[in-house]
């Protein structure tokens, strides 16, 4: 979706799909980072935390009440406030009876030119935990999340089915001609290593339109566990429903097995944020 101009407009306008997507038959319905206003992080601006509201709040009992009518699961990502100063990019997950099934927040925070997050979120403390729902367990994490193949590697080990990667990224106008069309790839193709490397169902909804310096590209996709990219959007507002076959998950992996061949024994080295040789040691 693209932004809509206020909080009950874009509610309006997100239940507006969720209920075109439940009557094309959409079980687990993820809606974009942030869905609920605009991307507020192209400055650090004070007045922009006036966006976040609590757990629950008007948008997850709006996305509850939605949930429960329709029997349907959905992950809506919101600007949390948690408590006085203390601010969260987080999702909130409704199972189809419309109760909260679980809660993720943002683990890696950027900071980069019109991505200024460190300003507003503090990273989360929940850690990479599946949540499970109706029809799936499915590992969420949120935009610059899906960089990482760390956190879809702890998702995977932990159950999930599905990995849901719910997004704001888009080109910067002055960069779009020279780097747009490497950035658009190399952020596809990250997203389909994750599910060939953990032979999983992903999903990742990226936001549209543009908002002051930036253009989001859109290009959402559905994954399957071999790579394949079994639906993708375009950079106007839409749906991509896919049939997610979790026995899949299984065949792939017995056909991939890289699960099995690990080598969890000589892993030690990724908690260290760089592994010197010789160790770096200070003097006395």
């Amino acid at each position: 979706m693209k932004d809509a101009g206020s909080k009950s407009a874009m509610i309006e306008n997100a239940s507006k799909w969720i209920r075109e997507s439940a009557s094309q038959g959409a079980q687990i319905i993820c809606l974009q980072e942030l869905f609920n206003g605009p991307y507020p992080c192209q400055s650090e601006d004070h007045r922009m935390f006036d966006l976040a509201e609590t757990i629950p709040g008007e948008s997850t009992e709006a996305m509850a009440k939605l949930a429960k009518e329709l029997e349907v699961v959905i992950v809506a990502p919101i600007f949390e406030k948690r408590g006085p100063g203390l601010y969260h990019n987080t999702v909130v997950v409704l199972d189809a009876d419309g109760s909260m099934a679980g809660v993720y927040r943002k683990m890696h925070i950027p900071d980069d030119p019109l991505f200024y997050e460190k300003f507003y979120f503090t990273p989360g403390d929940l850690g990479f935990r599946p949540i499970q729902t109706r029809f799936a367990k499915l590992g969420v994490g949120i935009c610059w999340d899906q960089w990482f193949p760390e956190a879809a590697r702890l998702f995977a080990l932990a159950g999930a089915e599905i990995l849901l990667y719910p997004t704001a990224i888009g080109w910067i106008h002055e960069e779009k001609e020279e780097f747009g069309a490497g950035q658009r790839s190399a952020w596809q193709t990250t997203m389909r290593a994750h599910s060939i490397a953990n032979g999983i169902w992903l999903g990742a909804p990226n936001r549209v339109g543009i908002e002051d310096n930036l253009e989001f590209w859109g290009s959402s996709i559905i994954v399957s566990p071999r790579g394949e990219v079994v639906a993708e959007g375009d950079q106007s507002e839409g749906l991509l429903i896919a049939d997610c076959n979790l026995d899949e998950i299984d065949v792939v992996r017995t056909h991939w097995p890289f699960l099995r061949d690990r080598r969890i024994d000589a892993y030690g080295g990724l908690l260290n944020r760089w592994n010197d040789d010789p160790p770096f040691t200070r003097p006395g």
